[in-house]
């Protein structure tokens, strides 16, 4: 699976993504780094069938007013840190996976993995 990390999470994601086997990049390694624009982003997605991760709501509203980006992993998990967003996110990547292949739209919390239908 492809992931595009945006820029509120750590670029250290991507690299655990990749790690994992998965295509991951971060807005950073974009021409445009942490100033790529949303719409840059979701343009992407949709060009080359990434899950957009991130912490930002612009991309949950753009989701069910424009059914946009491809996919979308939603980090809901309020201020952690880095390593604790890895402690939380790497183990259930694989059930991450899983729920992406069938649905558009997953969010993670400090407790749950919810599918949005």
């Amino acid at each position: 699976m492809k992931f595009l990390i945006d820029a509120q999470l750590p670029r250290r994601l991507a690299t655990s993504i990749r790690a994992a086997g998965h295509d991951a990049i971060h807005t950073l390694d974009l021409p445009n780094g942490n100033r790529t624009t949303d719409s840059e982003i979701i343009a992407i997605s949709l060009q080359e069938g990434c899950v957009v991760v991130t912490k930002d709501s612009d991309f949950v509203e753009s989701f069910f007013l424009s059914d946009t980006p491809y996919k979308l992993l939603l980090i809901s998990t309020g201020n952690i840190t880095n390593a604790a967003l890895e402690a939380l996110l790497m183990p259930s990547l694989a059930t991450i996976v899983e729920m992406l292949d069938t649905s558009r739209f997953v969010e993670v919390t400090r407790d749950s993995i919810v599918v949005h239908v």
